[in-house]
Order: structure tokens, then sequence, then C-alpha cells
């Protein structure tokens, strides 16, 4: 990212620019710095758009030889087309001569390392890979956020945050809105306003639910369930996130059981982040509502159950179901 940035502020562009990986927030984020970077405002002439597979690619490079009309350069956009996953020996072999004027910007969700392309773009452009960022990014991300709206957030708060946003950018920023424009008249952001306005992932939920189920409130932990299925959350992925977490209650109290503190249980759960500390204080306080054998009785039910869904031998909302009554009653 750091030559990407050097690239727009210096204006030393390369030929070709990939913008790939999973975090989109980035690569949109980029996508329309380098477009304002390269073309003046409001320059349509010099600029074209291609997206989705079926791309002719005999037409971008026509396009790509067209000199620019008063500018420097001619910029052409091709996203999502797919050329990164299959062969597309044509565009490989023509970016060696394109025009100098002309710069390509591919913006992919995935991509083949091993295809001629891929190579021909890191012998003549930049290739980046946009993934998720670090939980220590992310905080100094949001903390920055906070502090352009000449706001402090309180350390819990900000935890709580990025503990129900999840890791994806683009909805920490949404999340990052409303709450901004919930507490517009506060100078200091707490726990009870990330609560009361942000939307929790589907992790955090399921969390909720097994805080429910340790604690013995059933109705409680079905509700959650339920609210869960409303949302059109696959059964499957949410044994797999109780499976999970159940797991990690097991591996902690017996962490906790061997003498280990709360710090040294965090780095072998590998919880890394700001938020190590406060997940691992509540993986400790669930575990504690189950013993040894009741921990390890319950993973290998969700094991088994996986393995019946997967099967095809039961219903996964109807098993789901019968093991968050079980465990909580």
């Amino acid at each position: 990212m750091k030559n990407l940035q050097q690239d727009i502020s210096t204006g030393n562009f390369k030929q070709v620019y990939l913008l790939y990986g999973e975090e989109a927030y980035l690569k949109n984020q980029f996508k329309n710095r380098l477009k304002k970077a390269i073309l003046p405002e409001g320059d349509t002439m010099n600029f074209t758009r291609y997206a989705g597979k079926g791309i002719d690619v005999r037409q971008v490079i026509d396009e790509a030889d067209t000199l620019p009309f008063f500018a420097d350069h001619r910029l052409i956009l091709i996203e999502e087309s797919g050329f990164f996953k299959k062969s597309c020996p044509e565009l490989a072999e023509y970016l060696p001569r394109m025009p100098q004027e002309t710069i390509l910007l591919f913006v992919e969700d995935e991509v083949d390392k091993r295809t001629a392309l891929f190579k021909a773009v890191g012998k003549i452009g930049r290739a980046t890979n946009l993934e998720r960022q670090k939980e220590e990014t992310l905080t100094a991300w949001v903390a920055g956020l906070v502090k352009k709206e000449r706001k402090k957030i309180k350390t819990d708060a900000l935890n709580r945050f990025l503990e129900m946003t999840g890791k994806d950018m683009e909805n920490i920023a949404q999340e990052f809105e409303k709450l901004i424009s919930y507490t517009l008249n506060q100078e200091v952001i707490g726990l009870a306003d990330v609560e009361a306005v942000c939307t929790a992932t589907t992790e955090d939920c399921v969390f909720d639910m097994l805080r429910a189920v340790s604690e013995k409130r059933q109705k409680k932990a079905l509700d959650l369930y339920y609210d869960l299925l409303s949302l059109k959350e696959e059964p499957l992925r949410i044994l797999s996130l109780m499976a999970r977490q159940f797991n990690q209650m097991l591996q902690a109290k017996d962490l906790r059981e061997q003498g280990y503190g709360n710090s040294e249980i965090m780095q072998k759960l590998n919880l890394k982040g700001s938020s190590g500390p406060y997940i691992v204080k509540r993986i400790l306080e669930q575990a504690s509502h189950f013993s040894m054998e009741a921990l390890c009785r319950i993973v290998e039910e969700c094991v088994k159950a996986e393995e019946d869904i997967k099967t095809g031998r039961i219903d996964a909302r109807l098993v789901l179901e019968m093991l968050i009554v079980e465990f909580s009653s």
C-alpha cells in the first residue's frame, strides 16, 4: 500500500495497476484515488470502464491504443473481469507494447499468480494485495477517524465497537457513521453508545447466544437463535461458530486449571489485538458455568451434529434447536 500511496502523491504512475484481495473497502478507496490522481476532475473523454465477465479483449486493446485527448493519460478501468483466473494471453502479450500514455487499472476479487497476465503486470506495473487488516491496524484507523471528528472514545467502547463490527472495513465505516450521528452532541463516545447503535456481526450474536446458554437463560438463547435464522444465517455456519467458541471455552478452562494467567491464555488461544484481554475474560466467564466433562461432551456433540447435517441424516435447524435446549437446561 505504501508504494501505491507514493505513486499517487508523486504522480509517477506505473502503466498497469492490479488491485486484488478480500478488502473491498481498500480496493474501492485506492481505485478512486488513482482515478482522481491520473485524470483531471470531470475528464470523461479519456476514461473508459469495463466490468464483468465476457469483456472483449480486442476492444480493450483498441481503446488502449487510442491516444489521450488533450491530456497526459488515458485511463482504462477493468473490474471483476476474471482475466486473472483464466488464461488471457492476448492481453498479456499486449501490455509491454502498450502506449506510454495509457494506464490500465484492474480491480479483481481473485487472481491466479501463475497466469501470464499476472506475471506481465508484475514486470511493468504494480500488483497490490489488499487483504483483511490486522486488528492493531483497524484499532489505529478507527481511533484516527474518531480524532478527525474531534471526539474521544473510551477503550472499552473501541474494543466493543470492533468486536461488533468485525474486520470488514466497509462495515466498520458504515457503523462508524451511525455511531457519529448518534453521538453528535457528545465529546466522548462510551460503551453504551456503541451497544445502542451498532449492529453486531454473526460471530458476536452467537457469542451472546452462548452467554445465554451458559447462564441457563433458555428462552433468551432460543430468541437469539431465531433472530439469526431470520437474518438468513445458515444453520451450519451457526453450528460451526458454536463449536469453535465451545472449543475455546474448553481450552481456556483447561489452561486456567493448569495455572495459566489471562495473558498467557490469550497467547495460546492466538487472540491477538487490543480486544484480546476482553475476549479472554468473556470466554473464561462463560466457561465457568460448565465442568470440563460437560464442555468435552458439548464439543463432541457439536462435531457429531455437523457430520449428521452434512450427510443429510438430520435437519440442521432442528438439531441446532435441540442442542441449544440441551446445553441451556
